[in-house]
């Protein structure tokens, strides 16, 4: 009979291929173990990402311009300006400028984020009746 030859594969030289697929195999998984921990905190907290942006904004202004200390301001994000068109404050706005109210202080801010600039700071009188 004749002798059959035999193959051996030799396991020490992995194939560069299966190296570069592992290592893409695990830089997946942790991004996908990364946002499924995202979409968790943020479907238990929605408020939270929202906070952060305003948060955000409120810091570029303070940088901007010294705002007023002890009091939080109401922020709104401007979405229609056109609806806000007849108000001389608003003329320069545009859709995702911010806005922010400080009541106590009697101060609005409109500022644009894309830009980094303040485009308008006005007084504001808020639930007092004006008179005549």
């Amino acid at each position: 009979m004749d002798k059959i030859p035999q193959v051996t594969v030799s396991r020490r030289g992995r194939s560069p291929l299966f190296l570069i697929l592992l290592i893409l195999f695990i830089i997946a998984s942790a991004a996908a173990v990364y946002f499924y921990l995202q979409f968790v905190e943020l479907s238990d907290n929605p408020q939270k990402v929202a906070q952060a942006e305003i948060d955000e904004t409120v810091a570029k202004v303070g940088k901007l311009m010294f705002l007023p200390e002890n009091e939080e301001p109401t922020v709104a994000l401007i979405t229609d300006p056109q609806a806000l068109a007849d108000q001389p404050f608003f003329a320069r706005a545009k859709k995702g400028d911010w806005v922010l109210i400080y009541p106590n202080a009697g101060r609005a801010i409109l500022f644009d984020p894309v830009a980094n600039k303040i485009i308008d700071v006005g007084p504001v009188n808020i639930g007092q009746s004006p008179t005549r």
